[in-house]
């Protein structure tokens, strides 16, 4: 039993390691678990023949891959009769199945979520969902053809630069349609999958489960495409994500955001203003606990500071506002502004004349 047990973990790592080193996967597995390579191509034969790896190249020259179990795409015209649900479990249930329950879980949420935003706001005619499955995780892209969600929200709450886009959505609870719309299916299923992003209008927007910084990058096709990764073995689950950002109060609404200030920096400019900080601080009222998050900002200035975390906090007192993830040199300008009494007008002394004198 442990022979077989021990084998399990190399064909594990094998297929944990082996997008990272097509070429040298062999030498890598034989270093860790101190066998031979031989050793390591009798397990990795198995693989093949599981059809969980392919193989390319001569010896001296081989590399290996993932094998694609799964290799699914279908083009949707978007009508008012187009149903989400009806769409998942006809077609997309179908092709990634079977997975655990609790990864499912996740891909119905985030397929219905954005499935749902492309059919309600892109203003498209069609949307294209395309699904990769290996034996270690799996892929999905939504990609529509209509107007890019970042320029709708842009000009919806007319916003100076497509890059606040950005960092509105990334704060949660935003939607152009609040009627129809919550604004929390981007929030969420960016924290729920491994690796999240949406391309459109020239811009990327990317997040990665347990990293800190959120990503903006170039981009260049039209429409909208959002990009979903998730192990096939995660033991995540969506309710855990769901409570993480409830309040600890025991309300379980969406009632904590967590802040990526970096996406308010716009080119080399320094978040020094407090402008920026009013834009940083927008809408955030709607929340209960409110984590702004410093990775990737070296520095700030005082009236940025002091917009956030002096006068926004006092208009706001039943708010929890707390940064993370920053360096010595912010949390030193945070705890001086907030030591900085709050000014109130004073009445000017009467003065005296020579006479009452």
């Amino acid at each position: 039993m442990r022979i077989r047990a021990r084998g399990e973990d190399i064909r594990r790592f094998i297929l944990a390691h082996v997008e990272k080193h097509p070429s040298d996967i062999t030498k890598l597995t034989a270093e860790h678990f101190k066998i031979t390579r031989q050793a390591v191509n009798k397990h990795l034969r198995r693989l093949i023949y599981e059809k969980c790896l392919t193989e390319a190249g001569a010896t001296r020259q081989r590399t290996y891959k993932l094998a694609a179990l799964v290799e699914w795409r279908k083009v949707y015209t978007i009508t008012p009769e187009l149903e989400e649900h009806i769409l998942w479990d006809n077609d997309i249930s179908p092709a990634l199945k079977p997975l655990p329950e609790n990864v499912m879980d996740i891909w119905h949420y985030g397929f219905t979520e954005m499935l749902n935003n492309a059919k309600d706001h892109s203003g498209g005619t069609e949307v294209l969902v395309k699904v990769s499955k290996t034996a270690v995780g799996t892929d999905m892209m939504i990609a529509d053809n209509g107007i890019g969600i970042f320029k709708k929200i842009q000009e919806a709450f007319n916003l100076p630069d497509q890059r606040y886009a950005i960092l509105e959505l990334a704060k949660g609870k935003l939607t152009t349609d609040p009627s129809r719309h919550t604004g929390e299916g981007v929030f969420f299923s960016s924290r729920l999958f491994d690796r999240f992003a949406i391309g459109a209008d020239q811009t990327y927007y990317g997040h990665q489960f347990g990293e800190d910084e959120d990503w903006v990058l170039s981009w260049s096709n039209t429409g909208t495409t959002v990009f979903m990764e998730l192990s096939n073995h995660t033991a995540r689950t969506d309710k855990k994500i769901f409570d993480e950002y409830a309040s600890p109060d025991g309300d379980y609404g969406f009632n904590k955001t967590v802040v990526p200030v970096k996406l308010a920096q716009y080119g080399n400019d320094k978040l020094i203003s407090r402008s920026q900080a009013k834009r940083v601080v927008a809408r955030l009222e709607l929340f209960k606990t409110i984590l702004f998050d410093f990775a990737g900002v070296p520095t700030i200035g005082q009236a940025f500071a002091d917009e956030i975390f002096r006068v926004f906090a006092n208009e706001h007192p039943n708010l929890s506002i707390l940064p993370v993830h920053a360096n010595s040199e912010v949390l030193r300008m945070i705890t001086r502004v907030k030591q900085e009494p709050t000014q109130t007008a004073q009445p000017m002394p009467a003065t005296t004349t020579e006479n009452e004198s």
